[in-house]
Parts: structure tokens; sequence; C-alpha cells
């Protein structure tokens, strides 16, 4: 099994989205309102692409996970109901799904180890996300993960649960 996490390219958008829509189908599927509102959808993930911000999890070159990665670009962070851990420079990670034939076989781990290497390539030690607050499978990651829960921030006017987790600087 060789796994590769690198940039997506355009040419993969229907895989990712068939991972995206199936991963809407199980967050409607467990009573969320998560990604029950036309987003994400092809034209913002074709924007992650295009601005080389989308990423691809493959195993032996095939697509099993999606996530997009910024680095200090998440203005409704700004705006947390709480406090984060730090206030340096960051990385924020969005839409995370895994492919349907993939759950629960430690891959979304593996995406966290992935982003985390990604942070520290860049220089960056901290790494912020956030999640609805019934994506009980998310936030279990994110506590297993060592992230810590630092309050609310508000997309598209709902709550979410915000998270960080500060990396080790090596030298």
């Amino acid at each position: 099994m060789k796994l590769n996490f690198r940039k997506a390219k355009i040419t993969e958008l229907p895989e990712i989205w068939n991972i995206i829509q199936d991963a809407i189908q199980r967050r409607k599927e467990d009573g969320s309102n998560q990604w029950q509102d036309g987003y994400p959808n092809p034209d913002v993930l074709k924007n992650d692409i295009s601005k080389e911000t989308g990423l691809v999890l493959t195993e032996n070159n095939v697509v099993i996970g999606y996530c997009a990665i910024l680095i200090n670009d998440e203005p409704e962070y700004d705006n947390i109901e709480g406090k984060w851990l730090t206030n340096d420079d960051f990385v924020v990670f969005h839409r995370v799904a895994i492919a349907t034939t993939h759950l629960g076989k430690g891959f979304a781990k593996v995406m966290f180890n992935c982003i985390e290497d990604y942070a520290l390539s860049k220089k960056t030690y901290s790494i912020k996300a956030d999640t609805n607050f019934d994506n009980l499978a998310m936030i279990s990651i994110f506590e297993k993960a060592g992230y810590t829960y630092c309050g609310e921030v508000y997309f598209r006017g709902s709550p979410r649960k915000a998270f960080e987790k500060v990396l080790k600087k090596t030298d």
C-alpha cells in the first residue's frame, strides 16, 4: 500500500466530487445539517484546486481522501467566541472527506498526520479547524489527535466548534 498526500489535479475533480457527495450523504443520514446547503460544491472544489489549496490522499495512485489547506486565511476565525491557544501563523483545513470504501480504517488519522507534516514544512506550528456541533466522528478525531476545543466560530450563520493544535517546533 503506497500512500501519498499531494496537491489535487483538476482531472481528479470527478473522483473528489464523488467522495464529497458521499460525505454529504453520510452527514444527512446522521441527521446533521452540515453540508446540506449546497456547500461544498464542484465550484468550491475547482477553486481549491486552481489555487493549489486542494490536497488529496491517494492509495496506490487512487484518490481516497480530500481536504483544503490554507495558511492564515480564515477571516471568520478572527471572530471566535472563545480564545485560540496562539495568535501566531496557522494552517487551517476544511472539507475533509474520506472515500466510503476507506472509512473506519484510520485514513482520517493519516490525513491529519499529513496536515501536520504540511504545517511543519511551512514552519507553521498552529493548526486550526472547525466542525459542526453534531459531527461527533470529526470531534472524536480532533480529540484523539490532540486538538483543544477553543470556542465557537460561525459560517453561513451556523455555529461551529473550533479547535487548535500547537505543534512542537523542529530545528
